[in-house]
């Protein structure tokens, strides 16, 4: 049995705050006779003093542990041989920015398992931010809705919120937005603005974390096709918000005329399908895309379509969260993830340039792609919470035997995307993206 966990530093941004084991649990495996090796933090949100009263060992890089856990990617020529590493490494879709890193960690010959791919037998993941990543995007987009309509003149409720990670808790943040949907219940939105609609893609754990704030509104849930009409009807009240939740079936449909749309064949051959989302946007003021995306599927906001709203002249959307901050993705005019401390940019739909800020003509997007670091602390506790459950049976295996016989607990073995720096069999698709 291996008896050591290291947990090392974050530095992949600068306002990393999030660590993926809590004082609370490091002092529950200590208890059990396991050491726990931590990399002393200035930024991180619980301090060293609480993981030494919890019974950590406090030292400095390189930790000697057998199973170091991190949050996101690791830097290149980290890694020791035969070593288990748990992060975030963002290589199971072949991305291209980190096939080095996942090329590093082969010749490391290290055993790599990802956050990302440990689910249960239905696929359900089981370890993840993502409630996290919706709450505090949707504060964000709110909060960027209210900078940028006070830059042309309209003045909201929206305007008093702050960027999630000023907040001491979420709590205090959603206070903050109650304090915000009450005003606009008791003094309406003004003309320029109404009707405000804010469209979700998805209806996972980042929808719901968002679906979260947007019920601290007064808010009016409505259908998708209900929204293509919403516009025409008189005497809308405007002192609520319309809520849309997109499923699949309102982002594509079959390429075969006639036929119905099905999800399943939607999931393994999405190159049948062709995108409809883009019918929607001319509705919106707000669009939270909060779903899984890949370069399989159809993008849901294209740089065409865009182009040709800003030239006609109907363009009503303000703001874009892009949750799922896949670069040049599902939304392509996110050419990149933004920092927590430069969080949005203005992208024009006619030059296609973006502009760091709040100022400018276009489309404002809000891209943070660390967004529970912004509520680092229940965010940490709660990954924690299900992370813990994993560990005792990864600590106990035996890394000498070959992979087919390597006993550890089954989601974890799912995760496993190297194995002394070998492919696993269900990741050997990657070689293609090596190349």
């Amino acid at each position: 049995m291996k008896h050591k966990i290291g947990i090392r530093y974050e530095d992949k941004y600068l306002m990393e705050k999030r660590v993926a084991l809590v004082p609370e649990h490091v002092k529950q495996l200590v208890e059990k006779g396991i050491e726990i090796q931590v990399v002393p933090s200035e930024k991180r949100i619980f301090k060293d003093e609480e993981y030494r009263e919890a019974g950590a060992v406090l030292r400095e890089e390189p930790l000697d542990a057998d199973v170091i856990l991190g949050v996101k990617e690791m830097p290149l020529n980290y890694f020791k041989a035969h070593k288990t590493y748990i992060f975030f490494s963002h290589t199971i879709k072949g991305q291209p920015y980190n096939m080095p890193l996942l090329q590093n960690m082969m010749d490391s010959k290290i055993n790599l398992i990802d956050y990302e791919r440990i689910v249960d037998a239905q696929g359900r993941r089981l370890i993840f931010f993502g409630r996290f990543a919706g709450l505090a995007g949707t504060i964000n987009a709110l909060w960027s809705l209210g900078q940028r309509l006070h830059r042309k003149g309209l003045e909201t409720p929206f305007y008093k919120l702050k960027q999630t990670h000023h907040y001491n808790s979420l709590e205090e943040a959603k206070a903050a937005v109650s304090a915000v949907g009450q005003e606009i219940a008791r003094n309406k939105l003004p003309d320029g603005i109404a009707p405000v609609v804010v469209g979700i893609t998805g209806y996972g754990n980042v929808s719901k974390g968002a679906q979260e704030i947007l019920s601290l509104l007064p808010s009016v849930e409505i259908f998708p096709d209900d929204l293509l009409q919403l516009e025409k009807q008189k005497n809308l009240p405007s002192n609520v918000i319309y809520k849309v939740i997109f499923e699949e079936k309102h982002l594509a449909r079959p390429q075969k005329a006639g036929k119905k749309f099905d999800l399943q064949e939607y999931y393994h051959f999405p190159e049948r399908f062709e995108g409809v989302f883009e019918q929607y946007l001319p509705h919106l003021t707000v669009l939270m895309n909060c779903m899984y995306w890949d370069d399989r599927y159809p993008r849901i906001v294209t740089k065409d379509y865009l182009e040709m709203l800003w030239k006609k002249g109907t363009l009503k959307l303000e703001v874009i969260g892009d949750v799922t901050c896949d670069p040049d993705g599902s939304v392509e005019i996110t050419h990149e993830g933004t920092p927590i401390e430069d969080p949005v940019f203005v992208y024009h739909p006619e030059t296609r340039k973006p502009v760091m800020g709040f100022d400018g003509e276009g489309v404002l997007v809000m891209a943070v792609d660390i967004l529970p670091s912004e509520l680092p602390r229940e965010a940490s506790k709660a990954f924690s919470d299900a992370l813990i459950k994993f560990l005792p049976g990864l600590l106990e295996a035996d890394f000498e035997v070959p992979f087919e016989k390597l006993q550890v607990p089954d989601p974890l073995k799912k995760a496993m995307i190297l194995y002394h720096g070998e492919l696993t069999p269900d990741y050997q698709y990657l070689k293609e993206y090596l190349k």
